[in-house]
């Protein structure tokens, strides 16, 4: 019997993180929502784009190598994660 183990997303390299959020419609709408666009619909594309501007990468495999893109990855996915509830907003 052979069971699949799915990998914590905390587990998966950052570069694989960004991907899944950037086709994560609530991500979408995050950045849109960021980006002043309220009744825009964002794509997966818009979103990574987003993502490589916040993080001033040209590629999203750059958060994989980059320590400092990698710590600003890691603070919007915090800002997005209490943007959907997931964690408490800060005081």
């Amino acid at each position: 019997m052979n069971q699949h183990v799915r990998t914590p997303f905390d587990q998966i390299p950052p570069a694989a993180q960004a991907g899944i959020l950037c086709n994560d419609p609530r991500f979408q709408k995050f950045a849109a929502m960021r980006c002043g666009l309220i009744d825009k619909q964002f794509t997966a594309t818009a979103a990574a784009e987003y993502l490589r501007d916040c993080c001033n990468i040209s590629s999203r495999a750059d958060l994989n190598t980059s320590a400092a893109a990698n710590q600003t990855f890691q603070t919007l996915r915090t800002e997005f994660d209490a943007w959907t509830g997931k964690i408490a907003r800060q005081r």
